[in-house]
């Protein structure tokens, strides 16, 4: 099932972009395995060895662009499954790889048309099913300190992080979204989803965070309305109360402050 740039395979939910990513990726190895048997036997290698280094291109880009939310958390630099790369970067480095590898043969020159062929078409098919932006569901909820928080209301745009005390990559990335919700200049709220307060304080004490930002849903009723497709889930909310953005999965800081930014810039 495919909703709002989610495909959801059983119980596993992968972004459409990631997707379509991995289908590109191995319709460049499938070509270069054609190419290599009816061109150059080379290019099989090649392929293999410009897509390794696009790859590294692509996450060093990334890196480099938010250098100051790396620098904060220097171990999500090798934390891909998190997400994070710079197609444009990868694409570059890959074809500056095949060029020195394979200059104007025959194979090289065929190897270079797949990669852009499959780059303007990737970054086509992405345009295409980017998610459209969707009212953000009116509901009225409650933190922990007893303040009434009111969501779906237009004026401020906001983040909305959907998580739970059970789920691990819930856990690992709530220091940082705690850390970055004391500096944003838009509110950054964590709905908790299922669970009381008696258990969302007691999770908090045991690991030292202060409740500021969380927020209670004890029915999810939150999660059910958007329908998300796992936890964690964050959601980004512009200034008219419209979702413009879905994270399913853990997210990395660098992820997180870029949306943040781009919220930012469009206010």
């Amino acid at each position: 099932m495919m909703m709002d740039g989610i495909v959801e395979i059983g119980p596993l939910a992968m972004a459409t972009d990631r997707l379509m990513a991995i289908a590109a990726i191995w319709g460049f190895v499938a070509m270069a395995s054609l190419i290599a048997a009816r061109l150059d036997g080379r290019a099989n290698r090649v392929g293999w060895i410009s897509l390794l280094l696009g790859f590294v291109g692509a996450r060093m880009g990334f890196i480099l662009a938010n250098i100051d939310a790396f620098m904060a958390d220097p171990w999500t630099m090798v934390a891909i499954w998190q997400g994070g790369f710079s197609a444009l970067t990868g694409i570059i480095v890959a074809a500056i790889t095949i060029a020195i590898m394979l200059g104007r043969k025959p194979a090289g020159l065929a190897l270079m048309a797949t990669l852009t062929g499959l780059a303007l078409l990737h970054a086509g098919a992405v345009e295409l099913m980017r998610p459209q932006p969707r009212p953000m569901p009116q509901l009225a909820l409650t933190t922990l300190s007893g303040d009434k928080i009111a969501l779906g209301t237009a004026g401020r745009p906001m983040v909305i992080n959907l998580w739970a005390t059970w789920c691990p990559p819930c856990r690992r990335e709530m220091p940082m979204f705690i850390d970055v919700a004391q500096g944003s200049n838009i509110p950054v709220l964590l709905v908790n989803q299922g669970e009381s307060a008696a258990a969302i304080r007691a999770y908090l004490n045991q690991q030292g965070f202060a409740d500021k930002g969380i927020v209670t849903d004890v029915a999810g009723i939150l999660g059910r309305t958007i329908a998300s497709p796992a936890l964690p889930t964050t959601l980004f909310v512009n200034e008219a109360g419209d979702i413009v953005d879905l994270h399913a999965g853990e997210i990395s800081r660098a992820a997180l402050t870029a949306a943040i930014h781009d919220l930012q810039r469009t206010s």
